[in-house]
């Protein structure tokens, strides 16, 4: 795949996490608000990591040219895409925890 098609995906999956997310009732607390906005920004750093450690794979194993000289080799860039999937999932999970709405009554 090209570049530019890499870079379709990741504006389509942002365009589609920014409108589910932003549907905000006029009436919900600056609090409601703030943590559907720091969900949203989780799960759009989510989708930025998954898409570039997709990137690294897709480009970067398969061409080992190396960028301004370096050649890393195929251990250090698993560790990368490891590291940025595991990222990923993180905020994912937070940011549908934050996405959720609260209970107003907890039982213990």
């Amino acid at each position: 795949m090209e570049l530019t098609d890499w870079i379709v995906i990741l504006a389509v999956t942002l365009m589609a996490i920014a409108f589910r997310c932003a549907r905000t009732p006029a009436g919900w607390s600056r609090e409601n608000r703030a943590r559907r906005l720091a969900g949203t920004r989780l799960l759009a750093q989510a989708a930025c990591s998954v898409w570039a450690a997709l990137l690294i794979v897709a480009r970067c194993v398969f061409a080992l040219d190396g960028l301004l000289g370096l050649r890393p080799t195929l251990y250090e860039v698993l560790i990368v895409v490891a590291v940025l999937l595991a990222c990923g999932c993180y905020w994912s999970v937070r940011g549908r925890q934050l996405l959720k709405s609260r209970r107003l009554f907890v039982s213990c």
